[in-house]
């Protein structure tokens, strides 16, 4: 893995990550605007500096696989965003940067060492990108904000998103392997969206004996006042069931239907020349599903790092092979603990950290990541 940083002239922030592949090469970006600016000045700068981070790094922006926007105030922002807004699937969720900016973007971005060896097509909120018989598929912002409560609307989000897949000739059980699950006051309305999941689930197959999905479930807003849950999700299609393992680190973390929810802890695809793994939100929580070091941010931090290096060693894996990281702080009073602990622990790994509640009250952090490792399988066709 290749990272890099810079600031620049207006103190904007930016890191990457760059994995080299045998035939397509991954950049995962974050970019974080400079406190003090109004909002149009610090989307000004964010485009020209996206803009110019393609054409020095020679990426292609109809190569986007995914982007995310995170933003302090998303009901006077959205009109505004748009101008940040660099591919279909792109997700407008209010979680303010906790660096003080009004907005931070993170972007993956596939760099064809093969000119053309992609197909990629796109509609609303939806890009599906096909190379070497796999089918990459983001649709982001799924909403049902119509109906009534957290409840109803999972129900009707999920419905949507079963539709699409089978439009896309995939099911929820077989090729969807991450989700984000955006709840408005997640104190109140975490509980109706995961009956909702738990059943819909049910319904499909997923069950404590087969699988469930990658997930991150976190307090969050979109730009629909109404919507009180929204969802991206990622689906693969072309993979064979060998390709697939489900991360448990069982030492250190206990099965999530243990304590009521269905999700993974973290998922790993295999590919000829790389393994993705992606790790849900974890956080300070011990192999009997006890939240531990109660209002104690450093050690809660710790352990939830702790977790997460227990699911990538399961993962032949470890912290170097990281190239995204997303931080969720409960309590803004606690950025600078976290600020310095990431700076020096993790400097080069393109970190976003916001302002999130988690799901359980009494955890006051939330960590998830995507990590790749480098693999010479020759059983299975590169990525």
């Amino acid at each position: 893995m290749l990272f890099g940083k810079f600031v620049n002239e207006t103190g904007t922030k930016v890191s990457y990550s760059k994995f080299e592949g045998k035939e397509i090469n991954e950049y995962n970006i974050t970019i974080n605007a400079v406190p003090g600016e109004n909002i149009k000045n610090q989307l000004i700068v964010i485009r020209k500096t996206f803009l110019k981070f393609l054409i020095q790094h020679n990426l292609q922006q109809n190569y986007i696989l995914f982007q995310r926007i995170f933003a302090s105030d998303i009901s006077n922002q959205t009109e505004e965003l748009k101008t940040v807004t660099f591919c279909p699937a792109v997700s407008y969720v209010q979680q303010p940067p906790l660096n003080n900016g009004k907005i931070s973007i993170w972007v993956v971005i596939l760099q064809p060492i093969i000119t053309n060896s992609i197909i990629q097509k796109g509609g609303e909120n939806e890009i599906v990108f096909t190379h070497n018989g796999y089918s990459h598929g983001f649709l982001s912002q799924i909403h049902a904000g119509k109906l009534t409560d957290s409840y109803l609307q999972t129900e009707g989000i999920f419905g949507y998103y079963l539709d699409w897949l089978k439009k896309e000739k995939f099911s929820l059980k077989d090729n969807c392997f991450r989700t984000w699950i955006y709840v408005r006051d997640i104190d109140n309305n975490y509980s109706g969206m995961v009956k909702a999941r738990n059943e819909v689930f049910a319904r499909e197959g997923l069950t404590p004996d087969t699988h469930y999905i990658a997930s991150t479930g976190i307090e969050g807003q979109t730009q629909t006042t109404s919507a009180l849950v929204m969802m991206d999700a990622y689906s693969i299609g072309g993979l064979d069931q060998r390709q697939i393992t489900y991360l448990k680190a069982l030492e250190q973390l206990n099965p999530t239907h243990e304590y009521g929810v269905a999700f993974e802890r973290g998922t790993t695809i295999d590919y000829g020349d790389r393994r993705h793994i992606f790790i849900s939100g974890t956080a300070s929580i011990d192999c009997k599903g006890n939240i531990l070091y109660q209002n104690d941010i450093e050690k809660q931090t710790e352990r939830g790092f702790e977790n997460i290096k227990a699911l990538l060693r399961e993962a032949e894996a470890d912290m170097g092979d990281v190239n995204s990281m997303i931080v969720y702080l409960r309590d803004r009073a606690d950025t600078l603990f976290i600020e310095k602990y990431l700076a020096a622990n993790y400097p080069d790994i393109p970190i976003i950290l916001v302002l999130a509640s988690v799901c359980r009250s009494g955890w006051l952090i939330e960590i998830e990541c995507t990590a790749i490792k480098a693999t010479d399988n020759q059983t299975f066709k590169n990525f």
